[in-house]
């Protein structure tokens, strides 16, 4: 009797790897034929959804970006009711310049929202902000497709995280992590939460690894600067933002190629190079080498899937997760998106500061035949302060299709935005500043280049 129940957990964990698995890879990862053009489901979804509340959707952007300012403000009080409920805490609770940045879009929101405007003088600001060309775009354009795709994304996502895959795919990887990438085999964990979920996700796990002893400073910042990949849902939404969702099977290839051309060469070279393999708690890191009462890597990995399987908590722990995802998504991404965003087409459209910034990339535009260089070379810098705020540029200002397809491949693997997986950087325990950040950047900027326009050649011909 024991061993037939001990079967019988045994299927059950193993079936509850693979059919939730099964389905995130299906809605997340396969792409599907929808009247012509390629996308995947949950974009399906998500437009599904527009369709049927898209006249509420600008309305439900003002609210949740004034909550996060105004809980973002009471994180900070002495005693605020916030830090007494956790999941609260966890998603309105941040550093000062964040809060700034939350109250900023919060009054950005609003000023579009109300279609308040200026002409002249003092006012002559208000009116660039609310243009349609800034902050009109971002509120009507731009967050109303994020918010539904986040919502979706959040939910759905345990999928993909919580029942096992992760564990699997990773003990697979274990045997090339060291080699190629100079890590753990166990980071292949992080890269892929990454890769197929979200880069603040990877990026807080590697940061828990960091502080249990787990990773040197120098894994640590390998693995949260050259890992922590932008996911699927916002790689989508910067493709959706140029209009070429057609090419999102080559496009996201593409990004998937040159993250790692990335991670085989920036830990060989500065300034990742010169960190040192110091721990914060010593002893603590553990054996490469699969179990010895595994026979290979796979019966590894599926041994560590279903015990993830055996561990969760059913529904309630797929909600929470869902939920938690979303309001992560919502209260901390919508804001900052709302005010860099909004701030940085004001400067693309009535200054010069980022075609200044990008003047050092155009020979090298000029030479890999990019059309529209002039153009390009104005979003190669500006993407260190958010990743959407190039394709933004590039939708409104440049017509070249394969140009626009360039500009949303370097977006994404450039990585390194303040706005989310920098800023988070700089906030943790991970050992790298704000200028190793910024060579970081520059130096994925130019490998992408290299690879991206000559790829973008043989799609666009």
């Amino acid at each position: 009797m024991k061993d037939s129940e001990n079967a019988g957990a045994a299927s059950a964990s193993l079936w509850g790897f693979i059919i939730p698995s099964v389905i995130g890879i299906g809605l997340f990862m396969i792409p599907v034929n929808m009247e012509g053009s390629w996308t995947i489901v949950v974009k399906v979804l998500a437009d599904l959804v527009s369709q049927a509340v898209g006249d509420y959707i600008p309305l439900l952007c003002v609210v949740i970006i004034t909550l996060s300012a105004i809980l973002g403000i009471a994180s900070h009080g002495k005693h605020s009711f916030v830090a007494t409920y956790p999941i609260i805490q966890d998603t309105f609770s941040t550093t000062g310049i964040w809060v700034l940045i939350r109250v900023v879009g919060a009054v950005f929101v609003w000023l579009a929202y109300l279609g308040i405007d200026g002409d002249e003088g003092a006012d002559g600001f208000i009116h660039l902000i609310t243009s349609a060309e800034a902050g009109g775009f971002v509120l009507h354009d731009l967050l109303s497709v994020l918010v539904v795709i986040f919502l979706l994304a959040g939910l759905l996502l345990p999928l993909l995280l919580d029942f096992g895959l992760l564990e699997f795919i990773g003990a697979l990887l274990t045997p090339v992590m060291r080699p190629l990438f100079t890590i753990p085999g166990r980071a292949a964990v992080d890269c892929i939460t990454s890769w197929i979920g979200d880069g603040t996700l990877g990026v807080m796990l590697t940061l828990n690894q960091y502080e249990g002893g787990y990773y040197s400073k120098r894994e640590a910042s390998i693995i949260a600067t050259t890992f922590s990949a932008v996911s699927i849902t916002f790689s989508i939404v910067v493709l959706a933002q140029v209009d070429l969702m057609v090419y999102f099977g080559a496009y996201y290839l593409l990004i998937c190629a040159i993250g790692v051309v990335c991670a085989l060469i920036l830990p060989r070279i500065p300034p990742l190079s010169r960190f040192k393999d110091d721990y914060l708690v010593p002893g603590k890191a553990m054996g490469e080498t699969i179990p010895a009462e595994y026979p290979s890597s796979f019966a590894y990995g599926l041994a560590l899937a279903k015990k993830r399987v055996a561990e969760h908590q059913g529904a309630g722990e797929f909600f929470r997760n869902g939920l938690k995802n979303a309001a992560g998504m919502w209260f901390g991404v919508l804001p900052v998106v709302m005010c860099i965003g909004t701030l940085a087409l004001v400067l693309a459209n009535n200054t010069t500061i980022f075609d200044t910034l990008g003047l050092p990339f155009l020979p090298l535009l000029n030479l890999l035949g990019v059309p529209e260089a002039a153009a390009a070379s104005k979003t190669m810098i500006v993407g260190f302060t958010d990743m959407f705020t190039p394709s933004i540029i590039a939708a409104g200002t440049i017509a070249s299709p394969m140009t626009k397809f360039i500009v949303a491949v370097i977006s994404v693997t450039q990585l390194i935005y303040l706005s989310e997986v920098g800023g988070l950087i700089l906030g943790s325990k991970i050992p790298v500043n704000l200028l190793e950040l910024f060579v970081l950047f520059l130096e994925r900027t130019i490998i992408s280049l290299l690879i991206a326009a000559p790829v973008a050649h043989v799609i666009f011909g």
